[in-house]
C-alpha cells in the first residue's frame, strides 16, 4: 500500500492541458500564446533556463572567491591602516565582545551563499538527470529565492560605515575590492535562482 501511494502521479498543470502566466499567475488552456490578463507571452516550460543558470551560478562562484581572498573594510586610524578580510571581520567582531553582529555577518556572507550555491546546484542537477521532484524541493527553490537578499547585508554595513565614518586623518573607513566581489556574486546567484524554472521539478519522470 505504501508503495502504492508513492508511486501515485502527480498531475501537473501541462498534463491537465493548462499552461499558467509566469507574471500575473492566471491559468491558460495549453497552446495559448499571450495571457489575457496581463499580455505576457505563455510558455509552458522554459527549456533554456538551466543554461542561464548555470552560467550565472559559475560566475556568482567565481566572484565569490576573491570576495573572500581581498578585504572588505579598510579603517584608517591615526595613520594606521588595518584592512579586513570577512572572515576576519567576523573575528575582529568576536575579539570586540560583538557575538551577535558576528554571527549576522558569518551566516548572512558566509553561510547563506555557499548554500544557495549548494541548493541551486542541487536542483539544477536533479532536472538535468531526470530524478523525480517532491514539494520539498519546490519548497527549497522558494526559500533559496526568499533568502538571497539577506547576502546583502554586509555590503549594506560596508557602504553605512564608508557614509558615517569620514574624520579625514582621525579615522576613516572605506569599502576594500572585495565588498564589489561580494555584490556580484550575491546579484549573479539571484539571477541565476530567478533565471530558474521551477515548473521543470515537476518534468521529472516518476518510476511507476
Amino acid at each position: 500500500m505504501a508503495n502504492a501511494e508513492r508511486a501515485q502521479p502527480v498531475l501537473t498543470a501541462r498534463a491537465a492541458g493548462l499552461v499558467g502566466c509566469a507574471e500575473c499567475g492566471h491559468v491558460h488552456p495549453l497552446g495559448t500564446e499571450s495571457c489575457s490578463v496581463c499580455g505576457s507571452r505563455l510558455v509552458s516550460r522554459d527549456v533554456a533556463s538551466l543554461q542561464r543558470v548555470w552560467a550565472w551560478l559559475i560566475a556568482g562562484m567565481v566572484v565569490y572567491i576573491p570576495a573572500n581572498v581581498y578585504p572588505m573594510l579598510r579603517t584608517s586610524t591615526l595613520g594606521h591602516v588595518q584592512e579586513s578580510t570577512i572572515v576576519g571581520g567576523v573575528f575582529d567582531l568576536i575579539d570586540h565582545g560583538a557575538f551577535g553582529v558576528a554571527l549576522i555577518v558569518f551566516v548572512a556572507s558566509v553561510i547563506i551563499p555557499v548554500s544557495k550555491f549548494i541548493a541551486i546546484s542541487y536542483l539544477a542537477l536533479r532536472v538535468q538527470r531526470g530524478k523525480p521532484g517532491t514539494a520539498n524541493h519546490f519548497h527549497l527553490y522558494e526559500f533559496v529565492e526568499f533568502v538571497g537578499r539577506w547576502s546583502m547585508i554586509d555590503v549594506f554595513v560596508v557602504a553605512i560605515l564608508s557614509a558615517l565614518v569620514q574624520l579625514n586623518f582621525v579615522a576613516t573607513i572605506n569599502p576594500g575590492i572585495a565588498a564589489v566581489s561580494f555584490a556580484l556574486s550575491v546579484a549573479f546567484t539571484m539571477i541565476s535562482a530567478n533565471s530558474f524554472d521551477p515548473r521543470l521539478i515537476w518534468d521529472a519522470p516518476r518510476e511507476g
